[in-house]
């Protein structure tokens, strides 16, 4: 079983994902204004108690490792910690954006999450889902990150997105930078484009738990004491501070 958490943006998730049978047994999310550090453990809580379950029946904790809000990530990143700790069990660090583009696992297209990094910047990347060996009927698909998360601004995405694809390929977006940017989208990429539904155009703990289930498989998971958030760039204190 592995405990799938993402705090990471407005959005907090918390999931269970059944490894073995690949079943989300439970996911609990909650897209409201509400501080990540009065929600995410009661929500944690929560889950174990409507599934009967155990927290020592969890093998793994997969936790959105950033980029994003940095109080998000040391909330979402503490909670990972401790319960790994515990439980004397290894985390699995998901890129935030990697776990953003999962939601649209098989799209025919590119994928580019975008996550609002203030400024006209954006935490994103620009991803591919390759199908792999598999029968006709029975197709698995491989995530690829064309461009890995990163943080640029948006009419630089744009660009490398207009670059990167043809007329034929089609690009969905999601994400909470969508609204701040979907304006400037329209106006200057020139690939066809569409936009994620409301079910998964935002983070999504049981993403962030599946590809988790795909790093334990790797052998890539850290110990609870060596794992540290990645948040790509300064917060606005220390950019702040640099200015004076």
């Amino acid at each position: 079983m592995i405990l799938g958490i993402d705090s990471s943006g407005l959005t907090a998730s918390v999931a269970i994902l059944d490894e073995d049978n690949d079943i989300v047994t439970a996911q609990y999310t909650v897209n409201l204004k509400k501080t990540h550090s009065e929600t995410l453990l009661p929500m944690i809580d929560e889950i174990f108690r409507l599934t009967g379950m155990v927290k020592k029946e969890i093998s793994t904790v997969a936790v959105a490792a950033g980029p994003g809000s940095f109080t998000g990530l040391r909330i979402g990143g503490a909670a990972a910690k401790g319960i790994a700790s515990a439980l004397g069990i290894p985390v699995a660090a998901v890129p935030t954006v990697d776990g953003l583009a999962y939601n649209c696992y098989g799209f025919g297209g590119y994928v580019c999450p975008l996550m609002d990094a203030r400024r006209q910047q954006t935490y994103t990347g620009i991803y591919e889902f390759v199908a792999e060996s598999g029968s006709m009927n029975n197709i698995s698909y491989s995530m690829n990150a064309i461009l890995p998360q990163c943080a640029i601004g948006i009419e630089e995405l744009i660009q490398r997105l207009n670059d990167a694809g043809d007329s034929d390929t089609e690009v969905m977006l999601l994400g909470d930078g969508v609204p701040v940017f979907k304006e400037i989208i329209d106006r200057n990429l020139i690939l066809p484009h569409c936009y994620a539904p409301a079910h998964m155009n935002r983070q999504s703990a049981a993403a962030i738990a599946r590809l988790g289930a795909i790093y334990v498989k790797r052998g890539q998971t850290v110990s609870a004491a060596s794992f540290a958030p990645e948040y790509l760039r300064q917060s606005q204190a220390e950019r702040e501070a640099l200015e004076k």
